[in-house]
């Protein structure tokens, strides 16, 4: 690894990859406000919660070439990028049948199906479409950790674009995928890295947020997992990376993050328990740099 941070030019042409799943709390329409926050230099990019990786995809298009590691708890979503980056083309015929048989009946079918017992590609593959068809592209598991989300209505899914998928397959090549707890980057991030967290927002109700489990299929993402991120975050500033939070403007937050830089970002929340939480919300943007 090199001692210096490098700079990387931008390969437009060639990565021109957008995010191929759906994701609640993706960072798509942030990014222009996000990339104010994130470094012009550094070595390694690690996201550790990376759900649909939305960031690194927009860094990708914008940096070029840079090493990179993904992770995520889910095992089932590291899977999926994994058969996208080694073995794209023996997706589609999966795809194309799922898209061919979508209904009801095949949705719930394929719902209840364990994923141990199918291949890497089918498991792929079903994560996709239900990705695509469940409602608002929720990630949810039960106590079993089985997924539950319900379907969504939709006439006529576009469950994949094959094209963007292809370019989804070269942009990630070289990058390392790895299933696991955000806090196992502590083992290999170095000073000069550059990490980004995005973490099912904390809330101060008991109210559904829109992104308590749908970023890691994790059963619930609570305080303590916001206070054990923060420790996480404060060890790697200590190291000399150059770290990135997204998170939810809460009181709670903000203590957590108490001597970072917090900067306010307005979004556009459309899933919330209660009607009047939809709409135009404040986040925080929490930088150490």
């Amino acid at each position: 690894m090199p001692s210096a941070a490098q700079t990387f030019l931008p390969e437009i042409e060639r990565f021109t990859a957008s995010p191929f799943l759906k994701w609640a709390g993706a960072k798509n329409q942030l990014l222009s406000q996000l990339h104010a926050a994130f470094p012009k230099k550094f070595n390694h990019y690690y996201e550790p919660l990376s759900g649909s990786a939305a960031v690194f995809f927009y860094l990708r298009r914008t940096y070029g070439l840079f090493p990179a590691t993904l992770m995520d708890s889910n095992k089932e979503l590291i899977n999926c990028f994994e058969v996208v980056r080694d073995t794209v083309d023996g997706l589609f015929p999966f795809l194309k049948q799922h898209q061919h048989d979508h209904r009801k009946k095949h949705y719930y079918e394929l719902r209840q199906l364990e994923p141990s017992r199918l291949s890497k590609l089918q498991r792929a593959a079903r994560f996709i479409y239900l990705n695509k068809t469940c409602y608002n592209g929720l990630y949810r598991v039960n106590a079993k950790g089985q997924f539950n989300v319900p379907m969504g209505s939709y006439s006529k899914p576009r469950i994949f674009h094959e094209a963007n998928l292809r370019s989804c397959s070269e942009t990630l090549q070289g990058s390392s995928l790895l299933a696991g707890d955000f806090s196992s980057v502590l083992d290999s991030a170095q000073k000069g890295d550059f990490l980004y967290f995005d973490p099912p927002y904390h809330t101060e109700t008991s109210g559904f947020t829109g992104y308590a489990v749908a970023a890691s299929g994790r059963a619930h993402f609570g305080a303590d997992e916001h206070r054990r991120l923060a420790e996480v975050v404060k060890e790697l500033h200590e190291s000399g990376c150059h770290v990135v939070v997204s998170n939810s403007d809460t009181q709670y937050v903000r203590r957590l993050y108490k001597g970072f830089r917090l900067h306010v970002v307005h979004a556009r929340r459309s899933i919330n328990c209660n009607g009047a939480g939809r709409g135009p919300v404040t986040e925080l943007v929490i930088t150490n740099q």
